[in-house]
């Protein structure tokens, strides 16, 4: 069971910031986006960036709460919903927002209007920039208590 388990990511932030990137470029070089009608022609693209989003998302909000499971392997969106209600509820309603967005919208969906890709974008970057804040603090209070 042990060989499982994930290693911590070093640097989530990084990290997270990367998979945005690599959603960026998965839609810009290969998305083939209609000028015209604002929609990308290939919907393989928008699922994959969207998916890439969703992951980067779940990456750093683990890094933050360090979601806990009940006798299961990998946590829900349920288990991350919870851990992030009991601290900060704006990034809640962020948190739901970005699962229908990313997860439902574009990575099942595969919904390929330019204009909700890019507000996923966003909706992820806004959600790392929040984490982001919660580390630096929670280091700062680290450091202040020694």
């Amino acid at each position: 069971m042990k060989d499982l388990m994930i290693e911590p990511v070093v640097d989530p932030v990084s990290e997270a910031r990367r998979y945005v990137a690599n959603a960026q470029e998965l839609l810009r070089d290969h998305g083939k986006l209609d000028f015209e009608t604002q929609l990308y022609q290939d919907r393989k693209y928008v699922r994959m960036a969207g998916n890439t989003l969703w992951n980067g998302v779940l990456l750093i909000v683990d890094a933050v709460f360090h979601v806990k499971t009940n006798n299961r392997m990998h946590p829900d969106v349920d288990d991350y919903r919870f851990s992030i209600s009991r601290r900060d509820h704006k990034l809640l309603d962020l948190f739901n927002t970005a699962h229908e967005t990313l997860h439902v919208y574009m990575g099942y969906d595969g919904n390929r209007r330019k204009n909700l890709c890019q507000d996923g974008i966003h909706l992820a970057i806004e959600i790392i920039d929040r984490c982001e804040l919660m580390l630096k603090n929670r280091s700062a209070f680290q450091l202040d208590k020694t």
